[in-house]
């Protein structure tokens, strides 16, 4: 999986020793205080999770027409788009991301994610987004307008202010140079048959406008994602004719593109469940065989926030169908390198699509897009709508793991527009959380491994930053565990320890399905998730997103009524820390008899020590809290009482 932490090296790096606390440090008042949200729905968001009955969002519509050099490794293009003002706001100038600038030497990128090292940071610099020129339409008429470049965002001031349900057309010609470690975002590959170039954040694209922010113009600096408007997108790609092009959306000429054999073999596989080689690695190494000089290849994809692409002429190239559960059939690609061939390695990478794509639509909300593409490149794992870049050494679990993750984005945050820039829990900690199912359900589990439960307390180490920080601002060393593998946790938790499965699947598919294709904030994941199951969970999203709050719940202490066992045995327990959880105990008695006790999180309303009663025919031998270990519980330890 993308990012993925061996859990011994976080363990190490991000804890310490569980130690023996006695005097509990736990606030009831705080964590149950009546304040939590910040502001009350209005017309825009609904109280309720949902948006509201004027809830609006701007659209961005594309054509773009471009062309690679792979002499220069340069891509040159030009783009039409269409942006509409569905706001209630006049707005007097526009803004676009230009993310190609964070290559520059001089970009704040460069600056500090470069210079600090790591996954993100830039192994050689370009000049990043040549913009040619720029032209604005409206109403048929066209001017030059004046426009700043700050870093990786483009200013563009409008001669009148565009209004509601107004549009504009920028006309913008623009070039750029493809690095070679593209901030494992993007990139080119040098393989024994050519270059593979991964092209991604490629064009200039709008900056998102809403009811909460205004412009949302955080710069692009490598570890934080994206926040994107929606709407069509249709590019086209002219590349020597040698070379094999996947890209977002439907290849609309595939006759024109591909050889006649190539074309019809791509075909079967739309209609085949089994892989077909639509090029084989013999055909890569025999070369394509053309007079022509270049071929433009055509892609279209609706609804969609972004689109990327791929090109080489050493791709391997198969396909397969794609069930859905409406009936509608769409299609798993994969493109990679014949170095990517070997034992488990990427000949499998199309049933791995294919069976992500068909799990997160049945059980979630079904794929949007006709076609999810995989490519192997020098990327390490990246998404972007219907198309995903994955390590071409990649094989086996890691390649199961790295494929069903990218596609998992396509549901967060491809499906659920939420801002990638400010909350990657919303965006990998939600999709994290959904690959665990979807690896449970593969193939009957062939990747599939249990849980210890005993790495979970490396969520909550003392260097570990919170989950309420923006991603640039994480640790490099804490990414891991803040973005990823804690917010799944906290899903779990809630869906196994809180809600139930029932509750938590309804509220969740509902919280996707009222924010398809929208941005939402986390108050309305909060919102929807606490009306649709019926449950105020302020006092979890407090400890679990909002601060860095421990779980420590203990057993203090055991008695029997008048010293009888027969009577019935009186149990004390405590919660150290201050994160409240409900609590599970398991109750064993000397002459064998268990039973198993849930006490609710109210429990803890008024106090850290909660003392009741439990019928028993004998003495205790154990009281164990948390017998399943689901909890992530800070000290163990405490966690059990044994007769002595």
């Amino acid at each position: 999986m993308r990012h993925k932490f061996l859990y011994s090296f976080v363990l190490a790096l991000l804890t310490t020793q569980a130690f023996s606390q006695t005097t509990s440090t736990y606030n009831a008042k705080e964590a149950f205080s009546p304040q939590f949200y910040p502001y009350p729905g209005n017309e825009y968001r609904s109280a309720s999770g949902e948006p509201g009955v004027k809830y609006w969002q701007n659209r961005a519509d594309y054509k773009i027409n471009c062309s690679i050099d792979t002499a220069n490794h340069t891509v040159a293009g030009s783009q039409e788009l269409v942006y509409t003002n569905n706001s209630p706001d006049n707005l007097k100038f526009l803004w676009l991301q230009l993310d190609q600038n964070i290559y520059r030497k001089d970009s704040r990128g460069s600056a500090t994610t470069t210079a600090a090292g790591g996954r993100w940071a830039n192994t050689g610099f370009t000049q990043g987004q040549a913009i040619k020129s720029v032209a604005i339409e409206v109403n048929g008429k066209k001017y030059t307008p004046q426009f700043t470049i700050t870093d990786t965002r483009m200013q563009v001031w409008l001669q009148e202010s565009l209004k509601n349900a107004g549009k504009v057309k920028l006309i913008i010609d623009w070039s750029f140079e493809v690095p070679v470690y593209g901030t494992d975002r993007m990139g080119r590959l040098q393989t024994k048959n050519g270059w593979v170039y991964e092209i991604a954040q490629w064009f200039p694209r709008m900056c998102v406008y809403d009811d909460l922010q205004g412009w949302n113009v955080l710069p692009y600096v490598g570890q934080g994602e994206f926040y994107l408007e929606y709407g069509d997108i249709d590019f086209a790609v002219t590349a020597p004719a040698d070379m094999i092009i996947v890209g977002s959306g439907e290849l609309l000429n595939p006759a024109e593109c591909l050889s006649a054999a190539e074309a019809t073999r791509y075909a079967n596989a739309k209609t085949s469940d089994k892989t077909v080689t639509i090029r084989s690695a013999d055909d890569v190494n025999a070369g394509i065989k053309t007079t022509k000089k270049t071929n433009t290849w055509k892609f279209k994809i609706q609804n969609t926030r972004d689109v990327a692409w791929a090109a080489s002429k050493a791709f391997v190239f198969d396909g397969a169908k794609i069930n859905l559960p409406s009936g509608k059939k769409c299609v798993a690609l994969s493109a990679y390198p014949v170095e990517s061939i070997g034992a488990n390695g990427w000949e499998r990478s199309t049933e791995f699509t294919k069976a992500s794509i068909e799990h997160y639509s049945q059980k979630w909300f079904e794929f949007p897009y006709p076609a999810a593409t995989n490519v192997g490149g020098i990327v390490g794992g990246m998404e972007y709508p219907g198309i995903v870049f994955c390590s071409y050494r990649a094989k086996g679990a890691g390649l199961w793991g790295v494929t069903d993750h990218e596609f998992g984005h396509t549901w967060f945050p491809m499906i659920v527009g939420s801002n990638e820039r400010k909350y990657a829990w919303m965006d990998e900690g939600f999709n994290t959380f959904i690959n665990s199912f979807s690896t449970r359900a593969f193939n009957k589990g062939e990747f599939s491994k249990p849980s210890s439960g005993d790495e979970g307390r490396s969520s909550f180490g003392e260097n570990v930053d919170g989950l309420y920080t923006i991603p640039d601002a994480v640790q490099q060393r804490s990414l891991g565990v803040t973005a990823y593998y804690k917010p799944s946790q906290m899903l779990h938790a809630l869906r196994d320890n809180v809600l139930g499965a029932d509750r938590f699947d309804a509220a969740f598919k509902e919280y996707i399905n009222r924010w398809a294709f929208k941005h939402p904030s986390p108050w309305d994941f909060f919102h929807t998730m606490e009306n649709v199951a019926g449950e105020d969970l302020s006092w979890f999203w407090r400890g679990w997103v909002l601060n860095t709050w421990k779980i420590d719940q203990a057993v203090k202490g055991v008695t029997y009524r008048d010293n009888l066992p027969a009577n019935g045995a009186v149990l004390t327990i405590e919660n150290l820390e201050q994160m409240p959880m409900p609590v599970k105990i398991l109750v064993t008695e000397t002459n064998g008899r268990q039973q198993t006790i849930q006490l609710p999180v109210e429990i803890w309303q008024r106090g850290s020590s909660y003392t009741f009663g439990v019928p028993t025919t004998s003495e205790l031998k154990e009281v164990k809290i948390d017998p399943d270990n689901q909890l992530p519980d800070w000290n163990r330890v405490n966690n059990t009482w044994l007769k002595k």
